[in-house]
């Protein structure tokens, strides 16, 4: 093994990207003065409802820089204390609503405090106190927003799961050649996974609304294109398309992002990304868009 040598005391000088993780519960609404009662409950559904409801928000800030002669992009000490005065201490147990002028509704340029919204401001907040590169915000588990200073500009994630049977083999080949490429995946009665998938949408955050897109109606549309006609079902014969396709992840991870696309254009917004996570161990992405969102592989942590 050869050993390495730094001609960078400390690591000064060189570059690296940081994280800090922080967690806050606040409670919203989504409501708008300008519509009735019915335009409320149609646009915003559970939402809307009286006297709202709450999340347990997760907070992944990503900060970018040299290192110094301490060997540190930056001290996370006065990063963790920015972070609970300009952020944390003013959400924690509060109704965001409320909390900010951003989300006065009663005035013009109010918008509601969807997760993609409230990201973008806490952005507003932090960067002139830390070197951001992006936020990222989890409203729960299933649902976050991502966001990289790009003015009205943001990212927002669902999370979803299916489970399915395939079976990976090609028809022109021998049982013994299926076999020699595929593994065990290949044997004749197939075998299953369960899926989770990523769709992320790229989109213009409403001014007043505070939305990429409808929610409600993204998650119809992958409920309709995806979950329901892949759930419980074996590939290779209940989807025509595999059929005469072999459905490695890659090949459903591509499918679902060619599916999608359209439906996703049709709701404001544009399909940036799908992650297929068929084990623990497997995964295939599809970038729908040529330009890959790679800073976002590093809001994954937790730290």
């Amino acid at each position: 093994m050869n050993e390495i040598i730094s001609s960078n005391k400390h690591g000064k000088g060189r570059s690296c990207v940081i994280t800090r993780r922080a967690l806050f519960s606040s409670s919203h609404r989504y409501w708008l003065p300008e519509l009735s009662a019915e335009e409320n409950s149609k646009s915003f559904g559970k939402c809307s409802l009286m006297p709202g409801h709450g999340h347990n928000y997760k907070l992944i800030v990503s900060m970018t820089g040299e290192l110094n002669q301490d060997g540190m992009v930056l001290n996370l000490s006065e990063v963790k204390h920015a972070i609970k005065e300009k952020i944390s201490s003013q959400l924690d147990f509060a109704c965001l609503n409320n909390v900010w002028p951003e989300f006065d509704i009663s005035k013009t340029e109010g918008f509601l405090p969807t997760t993609e919204a409230l990201t973008k401001v806490i952005w507003s907040r932090l960067e002139s106190e830390i070197p951001l590169i992006s936020l990222r915000l989890y409203e729960n588990e299933s649902l976050w927003a991502d966001y990289l200073g790009n003015h009205m500009e943001g990212f927002l994630t669902i999370r979803k799961h299916f489970s399915a049977a395939h079976r990976l083999a090609r028809e022109e080949l021998s049982q013994t050649e299926n076999e020699r490429i595929y593994g065990k995946c290949a044997r004749t009665h197939g075998h299953g996974h369960n899926y989770f998938v990523e769709i992320t949408v790229r989109g213009k955050i409403d001014t007043r609304t505070g939305m990429i897109c409808d929610l409600t109606s993204l998650e119809k549309i992958v409920e309709d294109y995806v979950i329901e006609p892949f759930d419980h079902s074996f590939l290779n014969k209940d989807i025509k398309y595999f059929q005469s396709c072999v459905p490695t992840a890659e090949n459903i991870a591509l499918y679902i992002s060619d599916m999608l696309k359209e439906p996703i254009k049709s709701i404001g917004a544009n399909l940036h990304r799908i992650n297929l996570q068929e084990s623990p161990n497997n995964a295939a992405i599809i970038y729908a868009e040529n330009a890959q969102l790679d800073t976002l592989s590093i809001n994954d942590s937790d730290s």
